[in-house]
């Protein structure tokens, strides 16, 4: 049997599933990225039982062979940013909607078993209704979040048209080791860890009580597992929230770094970004029900296993 694949498997939720398929049994996994912001690196500890093709999802033909056949595919590869997708919208789509048509083509004609797609949470909107339900009206503020939107759709589309077995999983905020601080369309979490580990004053745009249902990628990853899976009678098709179920605002989020860390800076507060929504919070109830989605991560655990990695590494 051929490997699992992982699209985006050199980046920073990709490297993750990675690791949690290889814990979980795998001997192998194949890895499709195109090093724009994955990195080797990040694969180092596991290089030997990783299969690294240098490859982007954009071109059917180099991808498709790699594909095909795979019992499991992972489909992480994006441009996951809603400043760039405003500042830079065409490759943003190109990646995140030709791109992933691409992929769902090359496993539905090649024979994959099945394809968890990450969607993301981007895709509600700024509605207030809190929290974020997956029967309620998608509202994308930004390129990206439609075409994650777009990404879903298909994901379901090649479910009931093609016979393709997948699962679509809104991803929220997700944090943790070897997200890259050095973008500046980075987390916000990797920039708030550069800043206190320099101990120099964060911006937060806007007033900073906007919040954010953040996740750590560990559980954010075994979730991955868990939706590939599940009984494909009960999750073909259909899409399931990837957060912890609560929410933190930024400025209670520098807060707590700061006493982890026993410092007291004062963030820089800069205008609004485009495209940003005020609150994220995503129900649970359908991911734990159909998937056993159980985080076994505080928000606080994650915080100092992140800032621990980002100590050591930075």
């Amino acid at each position: 049997m051929k490997n699992p694949v992982v699209t985006g498997g050199a980046g920073f939720i990709g490297s993750s599933v990675v690791r949690a398929l290889l814990d979980g049994g795998a001997e192998r996994v194949t890895v499709l990225d195109n090093l724009q912001s994955g990195y080797e690196k990040n694969l180092s500890d596991v290089a030997d039982r990783v299969d690294l093709h240098i490859a982007d999802i954009r071109d059917y033909d180099s991808i498709a062979p790699l594909i095909a056949g795979a019992p499991k595919v992972f489909h992480l590869a994006a441009i996951p940013s809603v400043p760039r997708s405003i500042s830079e919208p065409v490759p943003s789509h190109t990646t995140n909607i030709d791109g992933t048509f691409n992929v769902l083509r090359a496993a539905a004609e090649g024979g994959a078993g099945r394809v968890v797609y990450a969607a993301s949470s981007s895709a509600y909107g700024d509605t207030e209704v809190l929290p974020k339900t997956e029967d309620m009206l998608p509202m994308p503020k930004s390129p990206y979040a439609a075409q994650k939107l777009m990404g879903e759709y298909y994901a379901s589309v090649f479910a009931s048209c093609f016979g393709l077995t997948t699962t679509s999983l809104r991803f929220f905020n997700v944090f943790g080791p070897r997200q890259d601080p050095s973008s500046p369309y980075s987390g916000v979490l990797s920039l708030f860890m550069r800043c206190l580990l320099e101990r120099r004053p964060p911006t937060i745009f806007g007033d900073g009580e906007q919040s954010r249902d953040f996740t750590f990628v560990q559980d954010v990853a075994e979730l991955c597992i868990k939706a590939s899976n599940a009984p494909a009678e009960v999750v073909s098709g259909n899409m399931y929230n990837a957060g912890n179920g609560g929410r933190v605002t930024l400025n209670e989020t520098w807060r707590i770094l700061c006493e982890i860390e026993g410092v007291s800076i004062e963030p820089v507060y800069g205008p609004p970004r485009a495209g940003d929504v005020k609150d994220s919070q995503g129900d649970t109830a359908r991911a734990v029900r159909d998937l056993g989605h159980a985080p076994r991560f505080s928000f606080e655990e994650g915080l100092r296993l992140t800032l621990e990695w980002y100590r050591a590494n930075s």
